[in-house]
């Protein structure tokens, strides 16, 4: 079995695959991580409560966006998987062609998104946002193409700082208000996290297809912690809340194949 685990800002989201199968997945906060050992444990725990003997993991596959963290992970790795572990980095081979003027500079987690959507949908130019932490977009052609994309604060993170930053204005519950009009300052701050989310992401994608696609509508999947909350908007074509497991899982199996 192959243990995936993207490590983002908030959360590490992780997944267990036999074969083509996600067995199940889980969460963690991110911060604090822990030291390997207390991973280690969280790990061997978390596969046990869902019917996983730890000891059928042979394999360990890691995408982070927190350069800390790695430290702690392959020694976890190491120590209770007995496996060093795949690390998606500058370097591995994804099947992408990477236009970045920089490409080291692509976040992993964006790049397993990109991997996943092309073996998702192949031969089609599609835009993958991924609501987390930040909101991400990553255009990729018909062709294999990794063109860039963009980056705005996430719902949650533009709550935060909106609660952090002003005097009177309280912390909310993220969700889909009733009305865009608000009749308290709750309701007025849900409309305009939510519907000013919207309103970003249909504006960038628009703006994105001219500049890629020549104003062709590609596909568009939707991924991570909030895309659910926008599924009534018919901003997604299809949401995937584990595309960037199945990416890591897609670049394990391309590497292995190249050696």
């Amino acid at each position: 079995m192959l243990l995936c685990l993207d490590v983002g800002n908030t959360q590490i989201h992780g997944g267990v695959f036999a074969g083509d199968a996600l067995k199940f997945q889980f969460r963690k906060s991110t911060h604090p991580l822990g030291s390997s050992d207390e991973l280690g444990v969280f790990f061997l725990a978390v596969l046990r409560e869902n019917g996983v003997d730890p000891a059928a993991v042979t394999q360990v596959a890691v995408c982070s966006v927190v350069p800390p963290a790695a430290y702690a992970l392959r020694g976890a790795s190491v120590k209770y998987f007995r496996t060093e572990p795949f690390v998606l980095q500058a370097g591995v081979k994804t099947g992408l062609k990477i236009r970045y003027r920089n490409p080291a500079e692509v976040g992993a987690d964006r790049v397993a998104n990109a991997i996943a959507a092309t073996q998702r949908h192949p031969g089609r130019d599609v835009i993958v946002v991924d609501c987390g932490t930040a909101t991400t977009f990553d255009v990729v052609t018909a062709t294999g193409d990794y063109l860039g994309g963009a980056i705005m604060p996430g719902v949650g993170l533009s709550a935060e700082m909106l609660s952090a930053r002003t005097a009177k204005l309280p912390a909310v519950e993220i969700q889909r208000p009733e009305s865009v009009l608000g009749r308290t300052s709750v309701e007025s701050i849900q409309s305009g996290l939510y519907h000013g989310h919207v309103g970003a992401v249909r504006n960038l994608l628009s703006a994105l297809a001219i500049e890629a696609f020549a104003g062709q509508p590609p596909l568009v999947l939707g991924t991570g912690g909030f895309a659910r909350m926008f599924e009534a908007e018919g901003i997604f074509n299809e949401i995937v809340p584990e595309l960037v497991l199945l990416g890591l899982r897609q670049a394990v199996r391309m590497n292995a194949e190249s050696k």
